[in-house]
């Protein structure tokens, strides 16, 4: 074995000074097959939401908004839950404002805090682009498993969810 194909199950990450823990065969193979899928995946999902005028982004703030009390949540909670940063948030949500997807309101007691709110014409966008997004995701992904796998691709993804979750400080 060469010291990139090396058994790194029970290898913690190196620390600087120690030997880098290479992956084996076996989850390189595993590791590139997961970001292929990840990228192929939100490429063709995006190109499905394109003929509705929406990027990937914009659905799925449209998503997280369409779920949250009063179709609204704040900046600062929209830019956690979507994994982005406040700057880029900032300039989707004005992108969104413009056409009249979402809009900006200030937050009671708050002075600097503001709400993204769906407005009605982001709740109907929301109703009329959710029936093909959730065909395209069915067709591209869900429907590529047996229900067994299902179960299974969720057990091994679940835990690595609430770690990186916690690492974000987020349960």
């Amino acid at each position: 074995m060469d010291a990139h194909t090396i058994d790194t199950a029970d290898n913690p990450p190196s620390q600087p000074g120690e030997e880098t823990p290479w992956l084996s065969a076996r989850e390189q193979r595993m590791w590139r097959a997961h970001l292929e899928v990840a990228k192929l995946l939100e490429y063709q999902l995006s190109r499905e939401l394109q003929p509705h005028n929406l990027a990937i982004n914009d659905y799925e703030i449209l998503v997280v908004l369409s779920e949250a009390p009063d179709r609204r949540m704040r900046m600062t909670d929209l830019a956690t839950a979507t994994l982005q940063s406040k700057s880029r948030l900032s300039h989707q949500i004005t992108r969104m404002e413009n056409a009249g997807l979402v809009l900006r309101q200030e937050c009671p007691g708050d002075r600097r805090g503001l709400y993204a709110h769906l407005t009605e014409q982001g709740w109907e966008t929301m109703q009329r682009v959710a029936p093909d997004h959730v065909r395209s995701v069915r067709a591209h992904f869900i429907d590529r498993f047996t229900p067994e796998q299902l179960d299974a691709m969720f057990e091994a993804l679940a835990p690595i969810a609430e770690h990186l979750r916690g690492l974000r400080g987020r349960p």
